[in-house]
């Protein structure tokens, strides 16, 4: 074709010296310095390594024994710490470059970081299966454990969280929140890594539930959908900028939260063995034992 091209063409030109023009001003999103950030799908790409390292049985598309479990588990561990030691050290050096960390870290922190992680699955792995379990005996409509792992929402976002709070608990910026943002994605269900989570957690349906970033919970906690464990509203000036300050709700063990409940508030304490009724609004601690349904006074 000769000449200048399609009329479509000479007009997307204009647009794209438009949007580059867009660029010039000092709104944050225009940072191009961004480009040295994470990769959010090289990210998503190590932590879907190590799902299958967490349910081998469960993701591996051939027959597996112990002679070959240990290959099995190198082909996914491999690649996952590459990976996460380049993103890692992309999200350290970022924050460095940016100003926002408050510890400068030392040269091979990011594989240090990550082999502690590595070290820490069998661990998970107990608290996982123990999750399974609670799923499995808190839903009577669970007809197998198998069942539970292939196809509920609940597993895959308590996984993907409990190995971000470990990545969180190192002091790693950007990624744990990537894992656990990319799950909510998914799933409907938003923990935040920053969150303390007991032991045989069970959220049953999931979507919209919310866990805020300085929530605490306890062993054996039963959530249902649309359930928020949120902050009271404060702008970022109040809190101080100060990372961990409880803003969030503790719930204590064995409580159930029905659907649609929304406790806020970082001195509110649900007391263990607790049943929440649906659509519950509360702002204020309940005692042990305490059974709340309706609007309390």
């Amino acid at each position: 074709m000769h000449g200048k091209g399609p009329k479509r063409h000479q007009d997307l030109e204009n647009v794209i010296d438009v949007i580059t023009a867009s660029y010039d001003g000092e709104d944050e999103i225009n940072n191009l310095d961004s480009a040295a950030l994470p990769n959010k799908r090289a990210v998503i790409a190590a932590f879907n390594h190590i799902m299958p390292v967490l349910y081998m049985g469960f993701y591996s598309t051939r027959s597996l024994n112990r002679t070959n479990l240990r290959y099995a588990l190198s082909e996914h561990l491999y690649p996952a710490q590459d990976i996460l030691v380049e993103q890692i050290d992309r999200a350290v050096r970022y924050q460095e470059r940016m100003g926002r960390l408050r510890h400068i870290k030392p040269d091979g922190w990011s594989e240090e970081v990550v082999l502690r992680l590595f070290e820490k699955l069998p661990e998970l792995r107990r608290i996982l299966n123990a999750d399974v379990r609670a799923a499995y005996d808190g839903d009577p409509a669970a007809s197998s454990i198998e069942e539970v792992v292939f196809s509920y929402p609940s597993i895959q976002a308590i996984s993907a969280y409990r190995v971000a709070h470990e990545l969180y608990l190192e002091d790693v910026p950007m990624i744990p929140r990537i894992i656990t943002e990319n799950a909510h994605s998914q799933t409907g269900i938003d923990i935040n890594p920053g969150a303390e989570i007991g032991e045989s957690f069970f959220i049953d349906h999931g979507t919209g539930v919310v866990i805020g970033a300085t929530a605490i919970i306890g062993r054996n906690v039963k959530l249902y959908q649309g359930v928020t464990l949120g902050a009271l509203s404060v702008s970022r000036d109040e809190v101080g900028g100060r990372r961990g300050k409880k803003r969030h709700p503790t719930i204590e063990d064995d409580v159930t939260i029905y659907a649609g409940a929304s406790i806020h508030g970082g001195e509110t304490i649900i007391g263990k063995g607790s049943v929440i009724g649906g659509n519950v609004w509360l702002t204020k601690s309940v005692p042990p034992g305490s059974k709340i349904f309706g609007r309390p006074k």
